[in-house]
């Protein structure tokens, strides 16, 4: 089984409408819609925005559905003038860009308890997704994806979490759902379509951009599921 894991209802919608045979469940104050997809098992959630809620429905869903490999799609903002609007950053590793014990002596990012600052994502897993990115004719870059509890939207921000995680993307939930398949000892993979500009501040439509980056990025994994998934198994 597949399970892929949302912030928000536009960027799950294109996925779960073409779910067969499906049920919902909610489990934790979350709504699993679980079915099948091109003939694969597959469980999809938003778990809503921000790292708490991540963790939380990740948790859950490994519990209750033992998924064989995650995935967490969206939208987020670029880091890097290699990525604009509706181009693709597939995760090598996730990174909390928000985690801060330095006072105690250690580095930014940290996460106590584990002792790492970056989680390496599955590389079978983001390497077949980029791939499919590619197939749909849009731009990828595989690297560091950074979350935070912070809507980031700041250009000196952004230079922040670049220049000190060399991240190409950020957003708020990756880390915290690749937190817990690490702890979990599940594969996982974050897939984020860019829903603004390098540099961009208030300028940007968010709303538009992020719908649109949205489709895009559910496309991808909708092929992932279709064309990858057995390969996982």
């Amino acid at each position: 089984m597949i399970g892929i894991i949302c912030a928000m209802q536009i960027e799950i919608d294109k996925i779960n409408e073409e779910i067969e045979n499906k049920t919902t469940e909610t489990v934790s104050g979350i709504t699993f819609t679980r079915g099948t997809l091109y003939g694969k098992d597959i469980v999809t959630a938003v778990c809503g925005i921000g790292k708490v809620f991540a963790a939380i429905c990740t948790e859950a869903m490994i519990i209750k559905y033992n998924p064989d490999v995650i995935l967490n799609t969206g939208v987020a903002g670029t880091l890097t003038d290699k990525l604009n609007i509706c181009d693709v950053a597939v995760s090598a590793s996730v990174v909390q860009h928000d985690m801060d014990t330095s006072p105690l002596g250690d580095p930014v990012g940290l996460l106590s308890g584990i002792n790492i600052i970056e989680i390496p994502a599955d590389a079978c897993v983001a390497e077949n997704m980029a791939r499919c990115v590619e197939k749909i004719g849009l731009k990828s870059l595989t690297g560091t994806i950074a979350s935070g509890d912070q809507f980031i939207n700041s250009a000196d921000k952004k230079a922040y979490i670049r220049d000190n995680f060399n991240a190409v993307a950020c957003e708020m939930e990756g880390g915290s759902v690749g937190h817990v398949c690490y702890v979990n000892k599940v594969p996982f993979a974050v897939i984020r379509a860019i829903s603004d500009g390098a540099g961009d501040d208030s300028h940007m439509d968010y709303p538009t951009f992020a719908r649109l980056a949205a489709e895009k990025s559910a496309t991808a994994v909708k092929l992932f599921v279709k064309e990858h998934y057995s390969e996982q198994l």
